[in-house]
């Protein structure tokens, strides 16, 4: 069989087309109208190595003319140059916070904030009133110091705020951690890891469950550098379970001199009135309960842009932003911003300016009579396999953990033999895509985490995946 696999193979290869043959092709003429033709070149040269490094290694040739093949290739891979990758979808999962989703969507305010200052130059750190060289900490950190009543600096994410404060303040150290808090956040990445990536050395306090204030007490040495609390993030532990409160560690971290920090993640700065996640912590309530230094993230519950704030007693804030690798870690100046923009709208007593918390503060009724406008639209569009239904939406987003918010969903159940899974999938596929989710056999679309402008293309993509007709 050999010599016969050999000749099927010199066979292909010598069928291949050459360069030039692809180059005068029309399919090239149309690449050419939008990549130079020395890149179409080197694609298409590639593209025949690749094809004929797959002949040689004995790869099975599907009966398609090899030119065709050469050019489906060489146009798939030209689509994907052109196309971004990063597409708007459509949230109808219902969590509010998804982090695979890019978490909280940016205000108006802050989107033409980014508009009015990415296409030219800015004061970003130029001192306008003095001609000279300025801070980039001055475009959020007023704002942050009116809100928090501490002055506040901004690097890109929360674990990189962790990660800057404790290698300022603890690296070569140990830092007092309880056992129950070294969680992992999510795509692997675990509390432990991040802190001892900072040159510090972990001292692990208490048990899973409970953690006691004599715990903490019985390890301070003189090796420990900082006492630090750490946000449950994406878990809650119920039972037999208790920790120390903030008040108490921050009474013993002034006993012994050293600081204490406290990771708060989620960032609420107010605004959740009326939803029932009243009880989560404030950064302000966290420095007025005698933290040192606060971290907290711009995406979550702030409802702004990814960065992680570091704030806190003004002296240590300004030793954090001394480090060198703060500049390593510090945000452009779309972030900022954007942050600022966000910011404004807590100082000026309009949470509802920000869609994170306009979808947490969205009642039970407002989006039942969504839902049920939602159906009936289906409904004269010759689809009647949905209705409202009672469900929760969720948080999410590594906030307060598991909290969920009632909610009147659309149940899609799809006609009969199309499972409800291929739905999903279509759905997924679509253009734009739609995120929902299915449980116990129906699709769930959940219209607090959809914008009203959107409703028109999900009406449409619920249409196309269910095989009903299109609007």
């Amino acid at each position: 069989m050999e010599p016969v696999e050999d000749a099927q193979r010199a066979a292909t290869l010598r069928s291949l087309p050459s360069v030039e043959e692809v180059l005068r092709s029309a399919d090239a003429a149309s690449w050419i109208a939008f990549l130079p033709r020395e890149r179409v070149t080197d694609l298409v040269r590639a593209t025949l190595a690749e094809i004929r490094g797959q002949v040689l290694a004995g790869a099975p040739t599907h009966g398609e003319d090899p030119a065709e093949e050469v050019k489906r290739r060489v146009g798939r891979t030209i689509d994907g140059l052109l196309r971004s990758t990063l597409r708007p979808a459509i949230n109808a999962s219902g969590v509010i916070l998804h982090t695979n989703l890019g978490r909280a969507p940016l205000s108006r305010a802050a989107i033409e904030a980014i508009v009015e200052t990415s296409g030219c130059y800015t004061n970003l750190e130029y001192d306008i009133a003095l001609g000279r060289r300025g801070r980039r900490d001055v475009h959020c950190g007023e704002l942050l110091r009116n809100l928090l009543g501490a002055p506040a600096i901004v690097v890109n994410n929360n674990a990189a705020a962790v990660f800057l404060v404790l290698r300022e303040l603890a690296a070569g150290g140990e830092v007092i951690v309880s056992r129950g808090e070294l969680i992992e956040i999510g795509d692997g990445f675990r509390i432990p890891e991040i802190l001892q990536a900072s040159g510090a050395a972990l001292r692990e306090v208490g048990t899973t469950n409970r953690t006691r204030l004599d715990d903490y007490r019985r390890a301070i040495g003189p090796e420990t550098k900082a006492l630090i609390r750490i946000h449950p993030s994406n878990f809650r532990q119920v039972g037999f379970t208790g920790r120390p409160s903030l008040k108490e560690l921050a009474g013993l971290a002034r006993a012994e001199s050293i600081p204490l920090i406290e990771d708060l993640g989620s960032g609420c700065l107010g605004g959740l009135e009326g939803t029932g996640m009243e009880g989560e912590p404030r950064a302000i309530d966290s420095l007025g309960q005698g933290a040192d230094v606060v971290t907290f993230s711009g995406d979550k519950l702030l409802g702004g842009p990814q960065a992680g704030i570091i704030a806190g007693e003004a002296e240590t804030v300004e030793r954090i932003r001394r480090n060198p690798l703060f500049r390593a870690l510090r945000v452009d100046k779309l972030t900022l911003a954007a942050l600022a923009a966000t910011l404004r709208s807590f100082v000026t007593g309009r949470p509802d300016d920000v869609p994170v918390l306009r979808m947490a503060r969205t009642s039970v009724e407002e989006l039942a009579k969504r839902a049920r406008r939602f159906v009936r639209r289906l409904e004269m569009l010759h689809m009647p396999h949905a209705e409202v239904v009672h469900g929760e939406s969720l948080l999410g987003g590594g906030s307060t953990p598991m909290q969920t918010l009632p909610a009147a969903l659309v149940a899609v159940s799809g006609p009969p033999g199309l499972a409800v899974r291929r739905i999903e999938a279509a759905l997924r596929v679509s253009d734009p895509p739609v995120i929902a989710r299915v449980e116990r056999d129906r699709l769930l679309l959940d219209l607090r985490t959809v914008r009203e402008t959107e409703e028109d293309d999900l009406l449409a993509a619920v249409l196309r995946s269910t095989g009903a007709t299109d609007v």
